[in-house]
């Protein structure tokens, strides 16, 4: 136990006499002392990426400075202003890269790896422009139904009683008593008697007077809709019936229903309305420079955040003739089947419109730099070679970009890391032109014989303490050459200087 206890004891100590071996072998071994300010001035992934690039047989002609590439040297070593490490320029290994284009640059794969540059190949596909929108389910105003009577009457029964109620074609709506209609059910008995007793005469303009009597009263009954039905019915019991039901001409729901017990009603009064939900509209707002991606016919998909898995497809039926001033959209109606009546109106829904371009030279969006007046692609020349190349584009997608002039189906472009490429080939070019001025050439290598200081007394240089470049301590200053003795400082009223 007192063993365990004293070796606790110990513990911080030797933590804290490890510290300080570990700073003295900092401080005092200049080969750890480089390791470590190399570490701080480059990241280890910088330093892993240089040790992992191939050495290859390229003529280094000169080393320049990574951070200021006007600093150039004919050895490698560190840059005197920001202590980074000289990086080699290499010769071009062809006569075709070495007569390349202005604004080419030259990236080792090393530099390439760090830039994370991919590229992909320029092609010939089939393109589809895509426009997304969102919209508003509404309602298909050609399937709607509004019923009336043509009779005047009085409604006795009401079966369609609430608004949304469903219903089918066929159903009952409610039962009306009307005295026009009651007699008219009467005159139709009469002529069918009559025809009856009368189609048997021997005078044929009586026989076809009793015939055209029934058909005249059959049409008026059908005409104020009686159905088929009613009218066999009326034959066959032969009694005129008080209440006449009416039912619905459609499927669907009751938008609006007016129809109440004892309610009297004329031709001008709508009873209901009534709505088919088996197609239903969508309207959307697109882009005015949409405008020439949409035309009548046009397919679309439709789906719904609140229907998952849904998928429907519908047409482009009707474009609206103004653009709206405030939005500076234009509006589209669209048409989509409604089948299982999953879709209500008032929905929120999403549309897909397509469009399909043809086959184009494409190469992907993030490929193009685009500054407005001009649309700059880099082109892999091979052997670390960009070159930058102004082309002349065309449609656009969300994915992809069409070529109109500048490049050839299979050329190589930079779609990753190429605002890089264009700050180093802007540099590259404005450095050139910046060399060609009078009184701009670059500076000397760093290996050039540095110009001789003047000696100082007795054949010496001149330095003063604490100022060696080279990182070594310097030798207290020699004594002052003999001569006359610089005055002693005065001496101040309270204050007192000893010398």
């Amino acid at each position: 136990m007192n063993n365990n206890n004293r070796s606790k004891r110990f513990r911080p100590a030797l933590a804290g006499v490890a510290l300080i071996l570990g700073g003295a072998i900092l401080a005092f071994w200049p080969p750890a002392k480089e390791r470590v300010a190399e570490l701080f001035r480059r990241p280890p992934r910088v330093v892993a990426a240089e040790r992992a690039a191939p050495a290859g047989e390229r003529k280094i002609l000169y080393y320049e400075d990574p951070m200021h590439p006007w600093y150039r040297s004919d050895k490698p070593g560190i840059a005197p202003d920001c202590g980074m490490k000289l990086v080699p320029v290499y010769a071009p290994e062809t006569a075709s890269a070495a007569a390349s284009a202005p604004g080419t640059v030259a990236i080792s794969p090393a530099r390439q790896q760090l830039m994370g540059i991919t590229t992909a190949r320029a092609e010939y596909r089939s393109l589809d422009k895509t426009i997304r929108t969102v919209g508003n389910a509404t309602l298909d105003e050609t399937r709607l139904a509004h019923v009336h009577v043509k009779i005047t009457g009085w409604i006795q029964r009401v079966f369609a009683d609430y608004t949304w109620q469903q219903v089918k074609k066929g159903d009952p709506l409610f039962t009306i008593y009307s005295p026009d209609l009651l007699a008219s059910e009467q005159e139709y008995l009469l002529a069918l008697k009559a025809e009856r007793e009368l189609g048997g005469s021997a005078f044929r303009e009586v026989a076809a007077g009793g015939k055209s009597l029934l058909e005249a009263t059959r049409r008026r009954l059908s005409l104020w809709d009686l159905t088929e039905e009613q009218i066999r019915q009326l034959e066959e019991t032969g009694q005129p019936q008080r209440e006449v039901t009416f039912y619905s001409p459609i499927s669907g729901y009751v938008l609006e229903r007016k129809a109440f017990p004892s309610q009297y009603v004329t031709p001008e009064t709508e009873i209901y309305q009534l709505a088919d939900l088996s197609t239903i509209w969508v309207q959307v707002d697109i882009y005015e420079s949409e405008i020439p991606d949409v035309s009548l016919g046009q397919e679309a998909t439709l789906t719904a955040e609140s229907l998952p898995g849904l998928a429907v497809k519908g047409r482009l039926v009707y474009i609206y003739p103004e653009v709206r001033a405030d939005t500076r959209t234009l509006t589209v109606r669209m048409e989509f089947p409604n089948p299982e009546l999953r879709l209500k109106p008032g929905m929120f829904v999403n549309v897909e419109l397509r469009r399909s371009l043809g086959r184009l030279l494409t190469v992907p969006v993030d490929a193009v730099l685009d500054s407005g007046r001009r649309q700059i692609v880099f082109v892999d020349r091979g052997n670390g070679m960009f070159e930058p190349r102004e082309v002349r584009l065309g449609e656009r997608t969300e994915t992809a970009v069409a070529i109109l002039r500048g490049l050839r189906a299979g050329e190589k472009v930079v779609t990753r890391a190429n605002f890089l490429l264009d700050y180093e080939s802007n540099l590259r070019q404005a450095i050139a032109g910046m060399a060609e001025m009078p009184g701009m050439q670059p500076a000397a290598p760093a290996s050039e014989t540095k110009p001789k200081a003047p000696q100082g007394a007795g054949g010496t240089t001149p330095e003063m303490p604490g100022m060696d470049h080279q990182g070594q301590e310097m030798a207290p200053p020699s004594a002052p050459a003999k001569g006359p003795q610089s005055p002693q400082p005065t001496e101040h009223r309270g204050h007192e200087h000893q010398h």
